[in-house]
């Protein structure tokens, strides 16, 4: 077994990205000639813009040279101890079933994939549509308006994050190296190679499809299942115990219930509750989309650097006087903002990109901290509150997106016309006035943020920006009960992922589903 060399802090000027550099400030930082180096793998790689007059490209490097006795160790040279994802299930105990997921957003679809690689045939049920079908669907409706309130953007194969950015950052920790196996399993399923090592990895929506629909095949191809257009609406409790559940009228024996439905499945959540499912609020933001020139934020973040680099990303914190935080969310480097509606007479919006970024705008939300002060101490207030905003965004926006230049929102004008920018817009649109879509609270909080933003990145506050709203499914209202064994206090019940108030995002609910099947596995065996 070859055993590698890590190497640090291996620096390469981003005009001059070239595998031969590589090799060549490999060679200088181990004091070698380059022929001594007979293979390497890069493991991470980040830019530091720290000093816009001089950029680089920051590279830890894995590497195998011909004679290891002439390698001088130290705090950036040092043998790698790369760790690999390890789990084998040691389930003794039998299921009279096979598990079911409802739901295959992150969280189902990994949990399945890895329950699929060890024999347990898993059984996937999705309220929307499969891929191709979803993304004919979410077109027309984004040209349309006609909403398919079971497959949108919100509901369907892949979940919410197939129309996203695709981002694959998380700041969990991951001592059992769960992330490492999600990437190598995107990769293995079509990803992009890069994901793997790229600081601030993404996928991008129109590649991601295509993963999503391989890791569906892989899945059926090792015996599990996946039903569309088969919405939850019932379950069959006796003794503590699932027993059945109902999917389209129809009653399926259930003995293993993986929940993976989403942060928007508030039908879901409402007959949970009803079975005695516990369940409590939890904190989300709402606010807006914001838009800018793609070029600007560039030019902001890599100075004269930026023809070079990729459509730069940023974000963005503030606590407003009052003590409220502000940020942006899922920014979305060249992307579009879209019409992300799952309720009829509703408005929703999020934002995505292509792998390329190729559009001319960035956006981003920039959202307000939200509490039961806010909104009440029910269960349901916080869907309450999402629900109430996005009828108010529907009727300002007289049913599209209400978008509106931040002059005009600031200084609480009459809402004019765009002259300077456009917007990159997935769905039907009107100018609107958004002042009416919050309170005074909260839109104070907004003009707070952005205008301090400006100090960051100068242009942010531009009067002639446009936003869009209302951004309110920043993440689930809900939290479901469970155990430390990931299980509710409904036995054999596993809530999980983003909509089960445990994740925030592609990569943390994958990483939420693979700990809900080592959990399963290391109690039931395959059949």
């Amino acid at each position: 077994m070859i055993k590698m060399i890590k190497v640090k802090q291996i620096k390469i000027d981003v005009q001059k990205d070239t595998k031969e550099n590589i090799i060549n400030a490999l060679a200088q930082k181990l004091s070698i000639n380059k022929n001594e180096i007979t293979t390497y793998k890069i493991i991470k790689k980040s830019i530091d813009a720290r000093k816009k007059e001089h950029i680089y490209y920051i590279y830890e490097i894995d590497v195998d040279v011909s004679n290891i006795k002439k390698i001088k160790f130290n705090t950036d040279i040092s043998l790698s101890n790369e760790k690999e994802y390890s789990y084998e299930p040691s389930g003794n105990t039998k299921i009279n079933s096979r598990p079911i997921i409802i739901g295959s957003g992150p969280c189902g679809l990994f949990c399945a994939y890895k329950l699929a690689q060890y024999g347990y045939k898993p059984i996937i049920f999705e309220r929307g549509e499969e891929i191709d079908k979803r993304i004919k669907t979410v077109s027309q409706f984004w040209e349309t308006n006609q909403l398919n309130p079971n497959s949108n953007v919100q509901f369907g194969e892949g979940g919410a994050g197939t129309f996203s950015d695709g981002k694959l950052s998380t700041q969990i920790k991951d001592k059992n190296n769960r992330i490492k196996e999600i990437l190598k399993i995107f990769i293995d399923n079509g990803a992009p190679n890069e994901i793997m090592y790229d600081f601030m990895p993404h996928i991008g929506t129109d590649k991601l499809v295509n993963v999503v629909k391989n890791m569906r095949n892989k899945i059926i191809s090792l015996g599990g299942e996946i039903h569309y257009n088969s919405c939850l609406t019932d379950i069959i409790i006796n003794n503590n115990n699932i027993k059945k559940i109902i999917i389209n009228d129809k009653e399926i024996t259930c003995d293993l219930l993986v929940l993976a439905i989403g942060h928007s499945a508030r039908d879901t959540f409402k007959m949970l509750n009803e079975k005695g499912i516990k369940m409590q609020n939890k904190p989300f933001a709402v606010g807006i989309r914001i838009m800018h020139p793609q070029e600007m934020i560039n030019k902001n973040q890599y100075g004269k650097y930026y023809k070079y680099l990729k459509p730069a990303s940023y974000k963005l914190t503030y606590n407003t006087k009052e003590g409220r935080g502000v940020y942006s969310f899922c920014m979305c480097p060249g992307g579009y903002v879209v019409n992300a509606s799952s309720t009829k007479e509703g408005i929703v919006v999020n934002g995505m990109s292509n792998h390329d970024r190729e559009s001319k705008i960035a956006n981003s939300a920039i959202v307000v901290t939200v509490s039961s002060k806010d909104y009440g101490e029910n269960l349901f207030d916080g869907i309450k509150f999402q629900e109430q905003l996005e009828k108010k965004a529907f009727t300002i926006g007289k049913g599209y997106i209400p978008v509106e230049k931040y002059g005009d929102y600031l200084n609480k004008q009459k809402p004019s016309k765009f002259t300077k920018l456009l917007p990159e817009i997935k769905g039907k649109y009107t100018i609107a006035d958004l002042n009416q879509l919050f309170n005074d609270d909260i839109n104070k909080a907004i003009k707070e943020g952005i205008q301090s933003f400006n100090q960051k990145i100068k242009g942010f506050n531009d009067e002639e920006v446009i936003l869009a709203g209302v951004e309110s499914r920043t993440s689930s209202p809900i939290r479901i009960y469970r155990d430390e064994n990931l299980i509710s206090n409904i036995n054999n019940i596993y809530p999980g992922g983003e909509g089960a108030g445990y994740a925030g995002g592609i990569i943390s609910s994958a990483v939420d589903g693979i700990k809900i099947f080592e959990k399963i596995t290391s109690k039931y065996k395959a059949n």
